[in-house]
């Protein structure tokens, strides 16, 4: 069985994987479990006719199932877990909300133009919280083996890393080293090698929040 599904395309160059970090999860999921799919890049400020017409709301991700568009990537990846279970990368219900803060503690922090609101240390907190749990639990979120909430983690990991570094000269303080050690892991993987954008991307897709 194969898949479709829509992504965004880099903005500037429609023929380039975007900077969507949901889309790259939902490709990081088809990567994991070698489902062959055919991807489409979406210029998101130009969509096209056919797209919308499948898919009104022009979000992105969405992939076609049974011959129905599905949107929203927790969805996805739960409909590609149900029909593709092995390998299993649904976590167990304890590890599933692991990390779940990190991504919008990183966009207060990244956005924030007040160094004493507080947002540098709400992010250093939730990043803490997952370095103390990959201690534990680690080398993944769920021991040895990469789950689904490892694939959500990677591209905001990623983003995190790129744009903080970028816009605040801002980096992940070396002593949460198991977080160090997990995005080397994460980032090394050839799933997230083959779907990963540019830095410049990454960069570029921010600027307007950063500029607001």
């Amino acid at each position: 069985m194969s898949f479709e599904v829509c992504v965004k395309a880099a903005a500037g160059d429609p023929e380039i994987l975007g900077d969507c970090p949901f889309s790259q999860r939902v490709l990081l999921t088809l990567e994991e479990k070698k489902v062959p799919y055919k991807m489409h890049l979406i210029n998101v400020n130009e969509k096209p006719q056919w797209f919308l017409e499948m898919n009104p709301e022009g979000k992105v991700p969405v992939i076609k199932v049974d011959d129905k568009w599905v949107p929203d990537s927790d969805v996805i990846t739960g409909v590609l877990e149900e029909k593709h279970p092995s390998p299993p990368l649904a976590p167990p219900p304890e590890h599933s909300s692991v990390g779940s803060k990190i991504f919008p503690a990183f966009v207060k922090f990244l956005k924030s133009k007040d160094p004493n609101d507080g947002s540098e240390q709400a992010l250093l907190d939730e990043l803490k919280a997952l370095d103390d749990h990959l201690k534990d639990h680690g080398p993944y979120i769920n021991g040895e083996n990469i789950c689904a909430v490892d694939l959500s983690l990677a591209p905001k990991l990623y983003h995190l890393q790129v744009a903080l570094g970028h816009y605040k000269n801002w980096t992940i303080p070396e002593s949460l080293s198991h977080v160090h050690n997990y995005m080397k892991l994460l980032f090394s993987r050839e799933s997230f090698e083959k779907t990963n954008p540019a830095p410049d991307h990454v960069v570029a897709g921010w600027a307007p929040k950063v500029n607001a």
